[in-house]
């Protein structure tokens, strides 16, 4: 079984501007790839973060360095014109998947809602670009947009709650999962199950998230459920939040796993990992 993380960070200079990362002023590829040996990972999704403007070319190389180990989901600006431009070719860069966005804040909340961002939806989906949304408070907006654009693929972060961007754990933290589920009806929405332990306030296995992971596999499947770890924000050892699912979710049938844990991620964000087949 192939195991991929859907999402990780990586970077070379400067703290993380969210508290709750790992507060090192850098967490390399090299790191990030004896951290993932020792816990099983096969391969990760890189996401450049915001806080470290050489995080692209990092992520760039780390693809080169590293074959079939790290893809990238990158990001254009959404304020600057010449970004609709590039998108037809976006998937031709090194590593590069799709597109991944946080929407939680002012202005680009507002700009999901008013209507500002509908060149986006409109450019990826012709290009066949996924787009991946940390988005909250905007679920209702997303299924508006997969309803009007059917061939975007469009990824909820986090089980659809706020990642590290919130300090509220178990029930509390987990209040959108009504919404979050009738998203399940557009074929095209999918959810990373990514951070869960983050949410819990227990030790492991964090038994409580249990519950809210069986309600979101039991409406988008296996095919649209995908395993990871955001690892720099964990509570746990990468081996922990592979375990997890593989040893403590009883229901996950062998087949099931092996889509949860990553051939589904691979499959609908396009990622050939044994041709390595991307960019």
């Amino acid at each position: 079984m192939d195991i991929v993380d859907a999402q990780i960070h990586v970077w070379g200079t400067g703290l993380p501007s969210n508290p709750s990362h790992w507060q090192v002023t850098s967490f390399t590829a090299e790191e990030a790839i004896r951290l993932m040996d020792e816990g099983g990972v096969d391969a990760a999704v890189i996401h450049p973060p915001s806080w470290d403007l050489g995080a692209d070319a990092l992520a760039e190389k780390a693809v080169l360095d590293y074959p079939g180990r790290f893809a990238i989901m990158g990001s254009l600006p959404l304020d600057d014109p010449a970004s609709k431009e590039k998108i037809a070719s976006w998937r031709e860069r090194t590593g590069m998947l799709g597109l991944r966005y946080t929407f939680l804040h002012e202005p680009a909340r507002q700009w999901v809602e008013d209507g500002t961002l509908d060149w986006l939806w409109a450019e990826a989906e012709e290009a066949g670009v996924p787009i991946a949304a940390l988005a909250t408070d905007s679920l209702a907006a997303f299924g508006r947009i997969a309803e009007r654009h059917p061939d975007l693929r469009i990824t909820i972060d986090h089980l659809g709650g706020r990642g590290g961007l919130t300090t509220l754990k178990d029930a509390e933290a987990m209040i959108h999962i009504p919404e979050l589920l009738t998203l399940a009806k557009y074929p095209n929405v999918a959810v990373k199950a990514t951070g869960a332990p983050g949410y819990s306030s227990e030790a492991y296995p964090f038994a409580g998230m249990c519950t809210y992971l069986r309600q979101i596999f039991d409406v988008f499947g296996p095919e649209r459920m995908f395993w990871g770890t955001d690892i720099s924000k964990m509570p746990c050892s990468w081996r922990e939040c592979v375990a997890m699912f593989t040893d403590e979710i009883c229901w996950l049938s062998e087949a099931d796993l092996r889509l949860v844990m990553g051939d589904a991620i691979c499959a609908w964000w396009g990622w050939d990992r044994s041709g390595d087949a991307v960019g």
